[in-house]
């Protein structure tokens, strides 16, 4: 029974994707049809595999030689992140039915949704290194065609080969990664690496662990690879949130919590991760707020979020990390639907011809303040029980200017928040926008996301008692809800990090007071840096022309004889089999 709902969370949504695609271009209230039946039954999957989570394979395919065993384990880290993505996933399609109307090509558009949730739940329930590899590669497939969705726009068809060259960048590290541990331990398996990491000889371990650092910084767009994720803002609205709370960006968090154990104590390892997830946090949280695109300053709150999980796993935390996942998952979800409403209603996604919205969309307006509430770290929204835990483990066992560094971007995230509520929804309308309130379909998906914003910090206790029953080399510590709220409630930086909240709420009251222009002024050089994405965004042009360059002479070996090519294929697969076998072989 296992089995079949691992295959079912996985399969359905591929299954429904080629339904879509039998389906005529000309009946789109179909496709939607079908995406959200296969998407609502690969949720109902997903969480059917919640009680039955494991440490064992449910599923065992034996190829033998270097392939080894294909596995699939739904173990608590898995199959939790398969029920955001089939989840959230969902309700990103029902949203669409409204958001997308009029639309062309929605029949691919649905089916590559479905696709890339799909892929996302093979990622994170297999335990094949092979196959994390190959679902690691669709993804990125995935998320390149869907925000190149708008094919007849330049920008979009850029965003997407933007995201699809960095986030290779980071396949290249993880497929190094792989191969060097398959050759050296003989094995594919995931928790044969995890159990058997210390026999492992020093550099090949360095190796397979930065190179696997490397994968996730991309893959989460943490510094330096940021810069692909604000570019992707060129996709549909739903397509943002699929990506920046349910599917891609989580998986570079995923693996580096899923491969802590055996990278622990790689000398310099937890020590770039925190470093990372710190920058990623603080200069994403300065570049949101210079940013005048809902969108875009969504999107650099999304990498600063993500640096706090990728801090909090470099600091041992990895309860912390995936709790805040899963409510960064929900609220953020929530606010680019939110935004999407807005765009959808007014047509623009700059701040500064909005103004005064709340009065005409009160439905958007409300839920989208639940959604900033919770990114911001009010009491009670389910961000702030899961900031305040990653807050509290690094205060415990940090440098004290460490924890300065996050309680820095608690205050920048209050004020960019704020920022941008304010200009979006109150003060006097900044141009002749015509604007109206979310239909139906945009409603269901928007009341259920805010509703989670107020009750999914209540799974605390359930998802820590899942992680610990399944994951054997993490050594979680035990964490009910109520030690949890009690933890929260009565520790010392809690109170220090509401002051921090209110401190940049406060901010923004006296910058819209006029009494901080001498600030800006003195700030100006600092914030031209931040919208040019502290020059990264010159580092990955370069990147993206190198790799154009070498693209370009590569063209020459393209014959256009499918004999030389189908030749080149060969030879190069047999060098790479030839490598493992003298290396290593099959699976213990």
């Amino acid at each position: 029974m296992i089995a079949w709902l691992v295959i079912l969370t996985i399969g359905l949504p591929w299954l429904g994707a080629l339904s879509v695609l039998w389906t005529r271009d000309s009946r789109p209230r179909t496709h939607n049809l079908i995406a959200v039946v296969a998407g609502s039954l690969a949720s109902l999957a997903a969480l059917c595999l919640l009680p039955f989570a494991t440490q064992t394979a449910v599923i065992r395919v034996v190829l033998g030689g270097v392939f080894g065993e294909l596995t699939f384990t739904p173990d608590g880290l898995g199959v939790m992140l398969a029920v955001i993505a089939t989840f959230i996933g969902t309700l990103t399609i029902i949203f669409s039915a409204d958001y997308m109307q009029g639309e062309a090509q929605q029949r691919r558009y649905y089916a590559l949704v479905l696709f890339f949730i799909g892929s996302m739940c093979g990622l994170v329930l297999t335990n094949s290194l092979l196959l994390l590899f190959f679902f690691w590669e669709l993804v990125a497939f995935c998320s390149y065609a869907l925000i190149s969705f708008h094919n007849d726009d330049p920008k979009a068809v850029m965003g997407g080969m933007k995201a699809l060259v960095i986030t290779q960048i980071g396949g290249v590290g993880l497929l190094i990664g792989a191969l060097v541990a398959a050759a050296n331990l003989g094995s594919t398996q995931i928790d044969y690496l995890l159990a058997h990491a210390a026999e492992l000889p020093a550099t090949s371990l360095s190796l397979i662990a930065f190179g696997f650092l490397i994968g996730a910084a991309a893959k989460s767009a943490q510094m330096p690879f940021h810069t692909w994720l604000p570019s992707a803002m060129e996709a549909p609205t739903p397509i943002s949130a699929l990506i920046h709370a349910a599917t891609m960006v989580n998986a570079g968090v995923y693996l580096l919590a899923r491969f802590y154990p055996a990278f622990a104590n790689v000398p310099g390892w937890t020590g770039t991760i925190i470093a990372v997830g710190l920058i990623s946090a603080l200069l994403a949280g300065c570049m949101a707020l210079v940013a005048n695109d809902l969108k875009r300053i969504l999107a650099y709150s999304t990498i600063s979020q993500l640096g706090y999980m990728v801090y909090a796993v470099g600091i041992g935390a990895i309860f912390a990390s995936q709790f805040h996942l899963l409510s960064h998952a929900v609220f953020k979800a929530l606010l680019f639907l939110g935004a999407g409403a807005v765009i959808h209603a007014v047509e623009t996604r700059d701040i500064r011809e909005m103004g005064g919205l709340g009065r005409r969309m009160p439905f958007v307006r409300n839920v989208f303040l639940l959604g900033a509430a919770a990114l911001v770290g009010v009491p009670i929204f389910n961000g702030f029980w899961s900031k305040e835990l990653i807050l509290e483990a690094s205060f415990a066992d940090q440098a004290w200017w460490l924890t300065a560094g996050l309680l820095v971007g608690v205050g920048l995230t209050a004020l960019y928040t704020v920022r941008m509520v304010w200009l979006v929804f109150y003060g006097s309308p900044r141009a002749a926008l015509h604007a109206h309130d979310a239909p139906k379909a945009m409603q269901v998906s928007l009341f259920v996301l805010a509703f989670g914003t107020l009750t999914t910090w209540a799974l605390a206790g359930g998802y820590d008692q899942l992680l610990r029953t399944t994951l054997p080399f993490h050594n979680l510590s035990e964490l009910s809800l109520g030690e949890l709220v009690q933890e929260v409630v009565t520790a010392p930086i809690t109170l220090v990090a509401l002051i921090s909240i209110a401190a940049g709420g406060l901010l923004w009251w006296m910058w819209l007071r006029g009494w901080l222009k001498w600030l800006a002024r003195l700030l100006d050089a600092p914030a031209v840096a931040a919208r040019q994405d502290f020059g990264f965004e010159w580092l990955n042009r370069q990147i993206m022309r190198l790799t154009q360059q070498i693209a370009t002479a590569l063209r020459t070996t393209q014959t256009g004889q499918l004999n030389w090519n189908v030749a080149g294929i060969v030879l190069g697969l047999v060098i790479v089999l030839a490598t493992l076998l003298l290396r290593g072989g099959g699976t213990p």
